[in-house]
């Protein structure tokens, strides 16, 4: 990114992107442009982020910042108007019975700077532009909210279904505890498998307690991201949805135009290029013109008289001579500024590549694991039953049957987890393509120009 800014500061990031490179091959609706929360399915996901989007307080702090920049661009653009204002000098006992209430005088003012250098457009463009920015970054809070909503919602899921796993489980060991217990009575097995059965029941139920606490927590973080109070009340969908087939995705410099923090992180360039512009003319003369008028309170028509406030009309010309340094040290800090973020923006663009290319090589991975770990799951579901049948004629020993419950529950648990994960990491691949519908900006409050109002009043 070259010449950001009106004074043409050279902005060169150390990034390099390797030519006609392409994530997945281009499609006809590539990713970002689609509503990629719809694409789960989940009926109940879609309600949870849409009300999220109107409620969570992250997401009403950056509306509040943006309201804020945008009185301040207002104000700023103010400065480009002349000034009028008007006062009053009176008795120190005001008199009702008085035809003029007991005012001495009234008078008006008018004060403008002349912007001769652009000094003034420069301040009302860059006061714009962090509008423009905290609009972006508005996007990119309810964006990053979208997101963790929808993470914290398929763990939630995740943890019901773990949580499931392990109630089972419990059963599981319940049942081998009883089948236990008959064959030491019956003085076929010894104490020790015994001991053993009552171990791993043990260590199931304290697996259970831990996966209970595990859901409440998650449950409450969601129910924080909603605005609700955390108690834990929200109920998770039976199942996690099914991952979204995967459609091209564009190529890595398409991200600079969709990605909210990098669009926010190129008009701050823009707008410390304005500052150190500004602080540049800070050392250039400034003509100003002002005037003044007064009125006695008996004759209150000639206060908005335009030819009497053009009268004395008076122009004033001023300088910097001395002042230590500070101007110039003033534009050495903002060059400085500027170089910081412009090596914030390469450290940005950078972790954006890093983000879309792990989440893309993710998209391959974990749909192995997740094919290895289903084979390993059925598999282990077959010893299982096998060895219990055996164990029960007193065929097989109650390690060996430990052994095959504890690699069913262990398959089955990261199975689920990889289950997830995978929709986790499509999440967090539309995050760093920027997020389509939920990371584009909103339509900004536009500014109105002042109107100058003077009374049209007659002349005495």
């Amino acid at each position: 990114l070259n010449n950001i800014g009106p004074q043409k500061t050279a902005i060169t990031p150390q990034t390099t992107i390797p030519n006609q490179v392409e994530w997945v091959a281009p499609a006809p609706e590539r990713l970002p442009s689609t509503d990629w929360i719809a694409d789960f399915d989940d009926t109940a996901l879609t309600s949870l982020v849409k009300q999220a989007l109107s409620v969570n307080t992250n997401i009403k702090q950056a509306a509040a910042r943006l309201a804020s920049a945008e009185a301040s661009a207002k104000s700023a653009r103010s400065s480009l108007y002349p000034s009028l204002g008007a006062n009053a000098r009176a008795n120190h006992n005001l008199n009702p019975n008085r035809p003029d209430g007991g005012i001495q005088s009234l008078g008006t003012s008018l004060s403008w700077e002349v912007d001769l250098w652009g000094r003034i457009k420069d301040q009302a463009k860059a006061g714009d532009i962090e509008a423009d920015i905290a609009n972006a970054d508005l996007a990119a809070a309810k964006l990053s909210i979208a997101g963790a909503v929808t993470q914290n919602w398929f763990n939630l899921i995740e943890a019901k279904l773990q949580r499931a796993l392990a109630e089972r489980n419990v059963k599981t060991q319940e049942r081998a505890l009883r089948l236990t217990k008959r064959r030491f009575e019956g003085g076929v097995s010894g104490s020790s498998d015994y001991r053993l059965a009552r171990s791993a029941l043990a260590s199931s139920e304290a697996n259970l307690a831990f996966r209970m606490q595990n859901e409440k927590a998650l449950t409450r973080s969601l129910e924080i991201l909603l605005r609700h109070y955390p108690a834990a009340a929200l109920k998770a969908s039976p199942d996690l949805p099914k991952l979204p087939p995967l459609p091209g995705v564009g190529s890595p410099q398409e991200i600079f135009l969709r990605r909210p923090d990098l669009l926010a992180a190129e008009r701050r360039m823009y707008a410390q290029g304005l500052r150190i512009d500004m602080a540049k003319k800070n050392l250039l003369p400034k003509i100003s013109v002002s005037a003044g008028n007064n009125s006695s309170g008996r004759s209150l028509s000639r206060l908005f008289n335009l030819d009497a406030l053009v009268a004395n009309l008076a122009a004033n010309l001023t300088a910097p001579l001395f002042q230590g340094g500070a101007l110039k040290a003033e534009v050495a800090r903002n060059k400085a500024v500027l170089e910081q973020a412009s090596e914030r923006y390469s450290e940005l663009a950078l972790s954006a590549f890093r983000e879309v290319e792990n989440a893309l090589d993710a998209e391959t991975y974990l749909a192995e694991r997740e094919r290895a770990l289903k084979i390993s799951l059925e598999e282990a579901k077959k010893a299982e039953e096998r060895l219990e049948e055996r164990f029960s004629e007193g065929l097989a020993s109650i390690l060996q049957l430990l052994d095959s419950q504890t690699r069913r529950n262990n398959a089955e648990s990261q199975y689920i987890a990889a289950r997830k994960e995978r929709l986790a990491n499509r999440v967090r691949l539309h995050l760093a393509l920027g997020g389509g519908l939920y990371g584009q900006e909103g339509e900004r409050t536009k500014l109105p120009k002042p109107k100058i109002n003077i009374p049209n009043l007659k002349k005495p």
